[in-house]
């Protein structure tokens, strides 16, 4: 796929495969990341996002392709690339007995932050999370918030120019959600390229400057939120309601006008209803409006069946 070639690439992956047994976790995994924004990878359960992700700070390591990250191959100067990067896991593993400042003390020795400047970096961190009033409080006492803050301020406590984030969100409630969000818009205001993995659509088009949608462990589908709504799902979004048999019939009629639709609950969308033609829009009936979203697209291309 291109690449903005006046933009240096932080995040370069091109035909790269991953089994684990049976399982093609990653699967001609191709994808380049642009210095300095915020990239979505975006992608049901099982698509193959956190096996990237470990493949990029190699924890995993490749059966085949190429990988490089801040310009450099990884696996084989693995060491150095994991020096410029902040990593962000899924999956919480904070140690309970230290608290905020001490987690932070520890990956900013194992990061090799100067001595004299680890303080300030603490410190530094611990602002960037709203987490200074809690520097000396144990993690066993700290909210499921305020725990995801400390591991995102632990990626950042060595000032990397890339975060990886896996899943950034998942579990939390929405107001600890929507401080997440604010503080990666501000990582990418700083100039950090940001990538986030997640299957939440909404977070995606909130702070995405681009996306790619992936499934069964390959890219189908890449670009900035605005052109994928363009390619793939329109401007406008039709909502009928009724019984399932009418909304099967809607979704014949429409489907043979060639329009794309899928199941919402108890309705039917039709996208692009913007080119509905209106004889077969009062044909349809009454129905609702509403703007086509990420959500649509992520639907549309990766299908309506959880597997």
């Amino acid at each position: 796929m291109s690449a903005d070639v006046t933009t240096p690439l932080a995040i370069s992956l091109r035909e790269v495969h991953k089994s684990f047994g049976e399982v093609h976790a990653v699967n001609g995994l191709t994808l380049g990341v642009r210095e300095g924004i915020c990239f979505g990878l975006l992608g049901p359960n099982g698509a193959g996002k956190s096996t990237t992700m470990r493949l990029l700070t190699a924890q995993a390591l490749a059966d085949s392709g190429e990988i490089e990250v801040m310009g450099l191959p990884v696996p084989r100067a693995s060491k150095q690339a994991r020096a410029l990067m902040g990593v962000v896991p899924q999956k919480d593993n904070l140690d309970e007995e230290l608290t905020c400042e001490q987690n932070l003390e520890v990956f900013a020795h194992l990061y090799r932050v100067p001595s004299r400047e680890r303080a300030a970096a603490v410190r530094r961190a611990l602002a960037i999370a709203t987490l200074t009033d809690r520097a000396d409080t144990k993690v066993q006492k700290l909210s499921g918030g305020m725990r995801r803050r400390l591991l995102i301020a632990r990626g950042l406590v060595h000032r990397p120019s890339l975060v990886l984030l896996d899943e950034p969100t998942v579990g939390l409630d929405p107001q600890v959600r929507q401080e997440l969000w604010s503080l990666i818009d501000r990582l990418r205001s700083e100039g950090v390229t940001v990538l986030m993995s997640t299957h939440y659509i909404e977070e995606a088009e909130r702070l995405a400057d681009e996306v790619a949608v992936v499934s069964a462990g390959a890219v189908i589908a890449h670009g900035d939120p605005a052109s994928l709504l363009d390619t793939h799902a329109g401007r406008l979004a039709y909502e009928y309601y009724g019984p399932p048999p009418r909304l099967a019939e809607i979704e014949a009629q429409v489907q043979g006008a060639g329009l794309p639709t899928r199941r919402t609950g108890p309705s039917i969308s039709v996208l692009r209803a913007e080119t509905l033609p209106e004889e077969l829009a009062r044909v349809l009936g009454e129905r609702s409006e509403r703007p086509a979203n990420l959500e649509d697209v992520f639907v549309t291309l990766t299908g309506e069946t959880v597997l």
